[in-house]
């Protein structure tokens, strides 16, 4: 197995956790690094941190121990044995830079968090989409089957408030993130794939990479270890083939005939909200399954949790489906931030083409069946994801009746010369079907705009991975303001 990260050695063994000394976090506030600081502070590990800017989070770490300062300075390093970054921190952050010259360990924040599972039994769920909901699915069903899991997600379970939490349990159900390699470190029991799809190429360069990876991924399950994979995805299912011929157990789920666990009758109630399906069992037999979230796609997030529950870890089948009935879904995963005046403002973290399609098309269903329009706002994420994939985004945009396309969130990236959001409106325009494509504007004239546009009965849906999530909470204020006029 190789690393596939010049920076970080993903094939070597991970320290043990009582060798770390202090940690210290560069950019604790992060979802994944907050998650991994969690779970080192329910363990006992002194830890300190920095960020760039307070935040809820960062007052939560402090209640639970940590030391955290707001800034990058130096001296924040002083005294810390172990450093944790990501792979969005530079060379040339002043910490970084600190502790490299101090001889501290560097640890990628994968590596910090095995560190905490090495003496655990853990469940990795990769995919380009669908892992952190199929992360949170399979921590609730566990839990549901009294099997009390640690867990690391890349969201807050909303019913749980909480991204991450050391029970002291032997499972351990931890995110896998594929964007940087990082998911080869953690030598999984159970390994759940969602999809395989070209996604972080700026990372790995073409798909034939990604698919490599994801083969890595799987061929780093320990020794009788299961894969369960998707088999409505083509990538998936080709994987499955893979491990099949290297002898691993694996077990397939979804819609497609040929699946392990096959489901049918997928149907929403009269809101769109809540749905049922039935299971198609491996054994035989069927099983109705009832979810409180929306949409096909979160069926088939549930299935996985499903399998990987009952066949990896043996748990109770009936206890884990009441777990999925009453899962209420993850932070900015399809978030109902609230409703005035009749329009319901939802949120989503989604960010590649196959996540805003299968979001903007559940969210598009859930408006009809309300007799109202559904209104999106978008930010696209990375501008080489927007030069990729702008077809794929105009494609999974089209169901919506207003689409307000905002500037490009660089995050990582420097600006790159044409790449604009201009590049998703035109092909955007082109497609069949009536649709409002409106491009740029600051936070407050889009929160204006939607809120003058919206009517009783419509569903506004802010979507993207940069800093949009604000943009929902300046809609209801605007919602607001307009309803006492």
């Amino acid at each position: 197995m190789t690393s596939r990260n010049p920076r970080f050695d993903f094939s070597h063994e991970v320290p043990g956790l009582e060798t770390l000394g202090r940690v210290h976090f560069i950019a604790i506030g992060g979802s994944g690094m907050s998650a991994v600081a969690r779970v080192m502070l329910a363990r006992g590990v002194e830890v300190s941190g920095s960020d760039g800017r307070d935040s809820p989070v960062l007052e939560t770490l402090r209640g639970l121990g940590a030391r955290v300062v707001v800034g990058h300075d130096a001296a924040n390093v002083a005294g810390a044995d172990t450093v944790v970054i990501s792979s969005a921190i530079p060379e040339t952050n002043v910490e970084l830079a600190a502790a490299r010259a101090a001889g501290c360990l560097v640890l990628h924040r994968a590596q910090g968090l095995a560190a905490t599972m090495t003496d655990s039994r853990p469940a990795a769920v990769a995919g380009a989409n669908g892992k952190t909901t199929t992360t949170s699915m399979l921590t609730v069903a566990l839990q549901a089957a009294g099997l009390d899991p640690s867990f690391a997600s890349g969201g807050e379970l909303t019913g749980q408030g909480t991204n991450a939490a050391w029970t002291g349990g032997d499972l351990f159900v931890v995110e896998a993130d594929e964007s940087d390699g990082s998911f080869l470190v953690y030598r999984p029991e159970v390994a759940v794939v969602t999809n395989v799809q070209p996604d972080h190429l700026d990372f790995y360069g073409t798909f034939a990479e990604v698919e490599a990876a994801y083969a890595e991924f799987a061929a780093s399950l320990r020794t009788g270890g299961l894969l369960v994979a998707c088999a409505d995805d083509a990538g998936s299912r080709r994987l499955a083939g893979v491990a099949v011929e290297r002898g691993t157990r694996v077990l397939t789920y979804g819609f497609d005939e040929s699946a392990d666990l096959r489901l049918s009758d997928h149907r929403a109630d009269d809101e769109g909200i809540g749905t049922t399906s039935v299971l198609h069992l491996p054994g035989g037999g069927t099983a109705p399954m009832r979810l409180a979230t929306p949409g096909r796609h979160n069926a088939l997030n549930a299935a996985a949790a499903y399998l990987a529950a009952t066949a990896g870890f043996d748990a109770d089948p009936l206890l884990v489906l009441d777990g999925l009935a009453g899962f209420d879904g993850a932070r900015r995963r399809f978030e109902v931030r609230g409703e005035v005046g009749g329009v319901t403002v939802v949120d989503d973290y989604a960010h590649n083409p196959g996540k805003v399609a299968a979001v903007v098309g559940t969210a598009a269903d859930i408006a009809a069946r309300r007799g109202g329009r559904l209104h999106v706002a978008f930010q696209p994420h990375l501008y080489s994801r927007t030069r990729d994939f702008a077809d794929g985004f105009a494609a999974g945009l089209a169901p919506a009746d207003t689409v307000l396309l905002l500037d490009v969130y660089g995050a990582r990236e420097q600006p790159m010369e044409g790449i604009t959001s201009e590049l998703v409106a035109g092909p955007l325009r082109d497609l069949p079907g009536s649709r409002t494509v409106t491009v740029g504007g600051t936070f407050a004239a889009a929160a204006a705009a939607l809120a003058a546009t919206a009517a009783p009965g419509d569903l506004v849906l802010t979507v993207g991975a940069g800093d949009v999530t604000e943009l929902a909470g300046l809609v209801l204020d605007a919602l607001r303001a307009a309803g006492e006029r």
